[in-house]
């Protein structure tokens, strides 16, 4: 098996607290028409470059049924601003209102098979993964936006259609792994260059 996890696969379960003071279960977090989970960060770039579509996507699939929790995974001792206090801080700043994750011990970032941030799973109403991959194509720089890949499943999944592209790469920065070089992927992680090619503006940090 590849290191994301394949279309069609279950959502794998967590046990992680929360922005919320709770502990939460992929089951205690999953829409009644859909679960969109999401692995991202503070520092990145590419994320900070999305907040606010992904403020206006909140906003548009939840009230649908889709929920929408955010899982932060980085390392923090060569980035000490990803740590979940400051994750906490940044959500109340930028009136953040989704679930944020505290996957700090990365297991859920390693059964997922996150590769960036941001790196968007998309599962149906039974938790099974339909799309996964970049929200589109510029995530840094929404001026340049030409393709919406995750609002394109949203729609497809909630109209009982098969993801018109099922998987996509993730565009961003890499996850920050425990003991691995800033720029480390495993060597079986899915990288579309083309997309690089196409999209210059794009390229990953």
């Amino acid at each position: 098996m590849s290191f994301t996890l394949p279309t069609g696969q279950r959502a794998p379960e967590f046990n992680l607290p929360g922005s919320d003071g709770k502990s939460h279960s992929f089951s205690s977090v999953q829409g009644k028409s859909g679960t969109l989970i999401f692995f991202t960060c503070n520092h990145c770039p590419f994320v900070i470059g999305s907040e606010d579509r992904m403020k206006a996507l909140y906003e548009s699939i939840t009230p649908r049924g889709v929920s929408m929790v955010a899982v932060h995974s980085n390392e923090t001792q060569n980035h000490p601003s990803d740590a979940f206090p400051l994750v906490l801080e940044r959500m109340k700043e930028k009136g953040f209102r989704w679930l944020s994750l505290d996957d700090s011990a990365q297991f859920t970032a390693r059964a997922y098979g996150a590769q960036r941030t941001p790196h968007y799973f998309l599962f149906d109403k039974n938790g099974t993964l339909v799309y996964s991959g970049r929200m589109d194509n510029s995530p840094r720089d929404a001026s340049l936006v030409e393709t919406r890949e995750l609002q394109d499943a949203v729609e497809d999944m909630l109209a009982g259609k098969p993801a018109r592209v099922p998987q996509t790469d993730a565009i961003g920065c890499n996850v920050k792994w425990w003991d691995q070089d800033a720029h480390w992927m495993p060597g079986d992680a899915c990288d579309l260059d083309y997309l690089y090619v196409k999209f210059p503006h794009a390229k990953a940090g």
